[in-house]
């Protein structure tokens, strides 16, 4: 008897909110509003628009645009087709996002007209791009001068396809996706992933979800809006999540904190997740004074989550917790869940801070270790430290077209995070730092991510970052850049005596105390809203070198 190869195909995704009725809506800015199966519609229609333009398995589809149902319709129909979605990070330079367009090979590119003048400084150095698609929010698709020929506008080309389409099967372990990342040194790198890796990252992360039992619980019923880009690790795979659960979906465009406050308190969010500098952004905004932030449940990422940070919000009534993980990885791999057991520890607030600050437990499937440079495993005793390496299903098999890159990420048949961090007895992860930012002063150990935490419990401290800087006699010593509040004053040698306190106290080594402190106006970020270190080092450490 013949059996049903089952495939795990990303339009197996769009199956269960459909069989189980969903009645929710995908809204864009509060002024779009879809239903699930108007949804599944537009997804079938771009499927056959994208068909008539040569869209075929193997080919690669560009997209340039702001958080949008688009983005999501293209999260689903291009590789549905069995092409790849090559997402583009639109706030790299105009060089690197031609550099990456091209690299990935993509003729077709939909791209919102607000980048259209990088796509005219970037035009003639993308000669495999043969079809360019117009996404806008106003139904006109005028080139803006740009002199481009257009196939034509997205909404439009939606309406003259058919409202079937006939997505095929194929190996599960086509490649669906890929976008590039950006590291300290070298061009971006491209990360693939496969239909396989994706269905089993989605089912991963909501199974972890589902064990949550004393914060970050989420179900059918919440409403989700992502502030991480959705360039960007696939929103971090909750828009897949989302989609499966049903939920009631709210995109807010381009990132403004006023727009997305109206939101959150308009369309009731209750789902959400960043980097800590958008969550500084909201938190600090004028218009968060007047609206109710409670039952907002938001998973920081990115970067470390400071505790003074974990603790406004928990303030305003927001189920705030860290999720870990890097685009190579999908990328979750760990979530701070509490848990009873851990917190029968100590119950106290203080303890709930540190615990929901940790990068967190390992989820459903995921192996995560601590290991030495040859590659031995160290104990899960808190103290113990290593580079954090992974072992998963839905990790990247390695980088598009460059080999060398990808055996060193799989050094050992792990993949190397970078990161460096420790184990504690209850199974929880800490990172420390990462490999490059860690601070070797005076033969001590210096975690830069712990000495952010130190000065950003000053109350005058809006933002902080320390990187390491030459030293003639220790080798390398922390800096510390601080950017202060508004209306706000502290002193160098008031933030030092801050850290002193610490080493004092034996919490850490003296020699972790800063010799300086600069004061500036902002700090120097990524594209996706990381502290940029690299940047900072540059900047900040030839002057103190000596």
């Amino acid at each position: 008897m013949a059996t049903y190869d089952y495939q795990l195909l990303i339009k197996s995704i769009l199956k269960t909110p459909i069989a189980q009725c969903s009645r929710k809506q995908i809204i864009y800015r509060g002024e779009q509003r879809f239903t699930y199966p108007q949804f599944v519609e537009r997804v079938n229609r771009l499927g056959g628009a994208l068909t008539k333009l040569g869209a075929r398995q193997g080919l690669r589809v560009s997209v340039m645009d702001w958080d949008s149902h688009r983005y999501l319709e293209c999260y689903f129909a291009v590789p549905m087709l069995g092409a790849t979605l090559m997402m583009v990070n639109i706030r790299l330079s105009p060089e690197q996002i031609a550099y990456t367009i091209d690299h990935a090979g993509s003729e077709i590119l939909l791209i919102n007209k607000d980048f259209y003048p990088v796509l005219q400084a970037i035009r003639d150095r993308l000669p495999r791009l043969k079809q360019i698609i117009c996404l806008n929010d106003d139904g006109v698709a005028d080139d803006g001068g740009a002199g481009h020929v257009y196939a034509g506008e997205y909404e439009a080309l939606l309406a003259a396809a058919p409202a079937i389409y006939d997505f095929p099967d194929f190996d599960e372990n086509t490649i669906a996706t890929t976008f590039y990342t950006t590291g300290t040194t070298g061009l971006p790198k491209g990360v693939y992933f496969s239909h396989r890796q994706l269905v089993l990252h989605t089912l991963t992360l909501m199974s972890t979800i589902m064990m949550a039992g004393l914060n970050g619980r989420i179900s059918r019923e919440d409403v989700y809006m992502p502030l991480t880009p959705m360039f960007h690790v696939h929103a971090w795979g909750f828009p897949y999540v989302a989609t499966m659960m049903g939920m009631q979906q709210v995109y807010a465009g381009r990132f403004l904190p006023p727009m997305v406050l109206k939101l959150l308190a308009t369309e009731k969010v209750t789902v959400s997740h960043c980097v800590p500098t958008i969550m500084h952004m909201i938190l600090s905004a004028p218009e968060a004074k007047d609206i109710d932030l409670k039952g907002w449940t938001v998973i920081i990422g990115g970067s470390a989550l400071p505790q003074s940070l974990c603790r406004a919000a928990l303030a305003r009534g927001i189920d705030i917790f860290t999720g870990y993980g890097m685009s190579e990885s999908c990328p979750i791999v760990t979530l701070s869940q509490l848990t009873h057991d851990v917190m029968s520890d100590r119950g106290d607030l203080d303890h709930e801070v540190e615990i929901r600050c940790t990068a967190g437990l390992p989820g459903t499937l995921i192996e995560v270790e601590i290991v030495d440079d040859t590659m031995i495993a160290q104990p899960h005793d808190g103290t113990s430290v290593g580079e954090v390496v992974l072992r998963t299903p839905s990790l990247t098999p390695g980088y598009t077209k460059n080999e060398e890159a990808s055996a060193a990420l799989w050094k050992g048949g792990w993949l190397h995070t970078g990161d460096i961090g420790a184990i504690d007895r209850n199974g929880y992860l800490h990172i420390l730092d990462r490999s490059k930012d860690v601070i070797k002063t005076g033969g001590e150990w210096i975690s830069s991510i712990g000495l952010e935490d130190i000065l950003l419990l000053h109350p005058a401290v809006s933002e902080c970052a320390v990187v390491a800087i030459e030293d003639l006699r220790w080798g390398e010593r922390p800096l510390a850049i601080v950017v202060l509040k508004a209306d706000s004053h502290v002193s160098e040698e008031d933030l030092k005596a801050l850290v002193r306190a610490r080493a004092d106290a034996g919490e850490l080594s003296r020699y972790a105390i800063p010799d300086h402190v600069v004061f500036a106006q902002s700090l120097e970020k990524t594209s996706v809203g990381k502290l940029d270190k690299k940047k900072m080092r540059a900047l900040y450490g030839s002057g103190k070198a000596a």
